[in-house]
């Protein structure tokens, strides 16, 4: 799908300024390579940009003067205060204290990483934070579309592998479309699903050998929106939304059963 020149004018700024997500930037780099009128007027912005930024365009003030603003924000130093003399079985006492919380925090440290794995909270909360971005910027969809069948070859010749998707609008959970998403250093598919006024973002992409089962379902509440991990069919999945846990979980299973009869 190409994006037209009109929305390219609106991601101009925002993609000079690298304000832009891996959807939108991938389509915008993509413009500009096709379209010589946008492409000549980024060029334009970015050597606009470089002329702004040049020194003779700045005004110094005087050193006199940045004093005199320095003098009237600064708070005059307050008075030094005799240290309060510290008895051997206070300081016994307090270096104690100090060695017992350092050894807790340790111990909690340590018993979070072996029971929850840094990798997984890293790209839950990358997923979650790709989740509120696309309703914050209504990008919810790049090909917006009810039809299975129009929404999976969206997909072809833009990611290296064939995301699964199923029609679950029968059965209370209407496909609303598709987008390009980037997740931990590569590009995964988001189909998006509606239920009622809740959007669940499913992100998909091919599961590593030593990830999670398909029996293993991980759910978990993270800034407020709820997630589910699992496996299957050979990829990985991830369904994010603040849609109550069990409707949750039943959008999975539903999923899971689609892709079962298939």
């Amino acid at each position: 799908m190409t994006l037209p020149c009109d929305d390219m004018k609106v991601l101009l700024h925002g993609h000079l300024d690298g304000e832009l997500d891996a959807a939108n930037a991938f389509q915008a780099e993509d413009h500009l390579r096709t379209c010589p009128a946008c492409a000549g007027e980024y060029q334009h912005l970015t050597e606009l940009r470089t002329i702004l930024r040049h020194d003779g365009l700045r005004y110094c003030a005087p050193a006199a003067l940045q004093a005199r603003i320095l003098g009237a924000i600064e708070p005059a130093p307050a008075p030094p205060v005799a240290p309060t003399p510290v008895r051997w079985w206070q300081r016994l006492w307090q270096d104690q204290r100090l060695g017992l919380s350092a050894a807790a925090a340790f111990a909690a440290g340590l018993a979070m990483v072996i029971i929850v794995p840094r990798h997984s909270l890293d790209v839950e909360q990358e997923l979650v934070s790709e989740h509120v971005r696309s309703l914050m910027a209504n990008h919810i969809t790049d090909v917006t579309t009810s039809d299975q069948h129009t929404v999976k070859p969206w997909f072809d010749g833009r990611l290296d592998f064939a995301p699964p998707v199923v029609d679950l609008a029968s059965e209370g959970f209407a496909l609303t479309g598709g987008r390009l998403d980037y997740i931990a250093g590569r590009a995964v598919a988001a189909l998006v699903y509606k239920r009622r006024e809740h959007v669940i973002n499913l992100f998909i992409w091919p599961a590593e050998k030593s990830g999670i089962g398909a029996d293993r379902v991980q759910p978990s509440v993270n800034n407020g929106y709820n997630t589910l991990h699992w496996s299957g069919n050979g990829m990985t999945f991830w369904a994010i939304s603040d849609l109550n846990p069990t409707e949750l979980q039943e959008f999975m299973r539903r999923f899971q059963g689609h892709l079962a009869r298939q």
